[in-house]
């Protein structure tokens, strides 16, 4: 499926429930990898996983090898979610009310995705046997 934009929207802390839309933004392709984004409290969250099923064995590889660090070297609180099917994380970072600035970060993080989720496929060939 192509993306064309992402829709954010404001949740309420108690409840959880849908309060507003804050915007919708034009994204790159990245966005494949997004399965949520909301924002609660000024602070927005982004979760994103493989786009596909993985084997058990490529779960725990994907972990091991997915670079988290390239979201924390530029200031991103990025969390893995090993409740989900799939591996999953969790980016949060704050709204910001200017829609280009938002609209500039969610491009970013699409961008980073993308490519790290690219990148730790191609690292994790091979190592089935190390990972049974």
């Amino acid at each position: 499926m192509d993306f064309s934009s992402l829709v954010l929207i404001e949740k309420d802390k108690e409840t959880g429930n849908i309060i507003s839309e804050l915007g919708s933004y034009a994204v790159n392709d990245g966005a494949i990898y997004v399965t949520k984004l909301y924002c609660i409290d000024n602070e927005v969250s982004l979760y994103f996983d493989t786009n596909r099923d993985v084997e058990e064995w490529e779960y725990s590889a994907i972990y091991d090898l997915f670079e988290i660090e390239a979201f924390e070297e530029i200031g991103y609180d990025i969390k893995e979610k090993d409740d989900e099917y799939n591996p999953t994380w969790l980016v949060k970072f704050p709204y910001d009310k200017d829609h280009e600035e938002t609209r500039a970060v969610i491009n970013e993080l699409c961008t980073i995705i993308k490519e790290k989720i690219e990148k730790v496929f191609e690292d994790i060939k091979g190592k089935e046997e190390e990972y049974k």
